[in-house]
């Protein structure tokens, strides 16, 4: 069936917050007027934002796809999807095993000196914390700088 990607509608946001929260990740700031949704046969399948920063940065979050559609497409289309319509530079904070996934879609690890303050403070609370849990994983920053001409 033909996966359709929209900007989602305020009928939408019951759907988006169970999507993003059954995918455990970042359950705030989870506005409907800022996400494109993936719907296929009706149903939405998958989602994806911009949320905009206090340092007037702009972070891709929110891509979340149902488990029965991954691996079909549907994140790939969604984030495809945002960068056509924000060809602007876009950061995403992630954890270090997606960082090949995001490359493929062009997206190059940060160094945490060069980070915009919002994120940079994010980056070192979250890094601290799985530090404290004694995790491996570590989250890290990500950038898309669209293509001129």
């Amino acid at each position: 069936m033909a996966l359709h990607i929209r900007t989602a509608r305020a009928t939408d946001q019951r759907r988006i917050v169970q999507i993003v929260r059954a995918a455990r990740i970042n359950p705030i700031g989870l506005g409907w007027p800022r996400f494109l949704v993936a719907e296929q046969a009706g149903q939405l399948v998958g989602t994806i934002q911009v949320k905009p920063q206090r340092d007037q940065s702009r972070e891709l979050a929110s891509l979340a796809v149902l488990p029965a559609y991954q691996g079909c497409g549907v994140g790939a289309a969604l984030v495809r999807a945002i960068q056509a319509q924000y060809p602007a530079l876009l950061y995403l904070t992630c954890i270090d095993a997606l960082e090949p996934y995001y490359a493929r879609f062009g997206f190059k690890r940060v160094e945490p000196r060069a980070l915009p303050p919002v994120l940079g403070r994010t980056y070192r609370g979250v890094n601290l914390l799985l530090g404290v849990l004694r995790r491996e994983e570590r989250l890290l920053v990500m950038l898309w700088v669209p293509q001129s001409g």
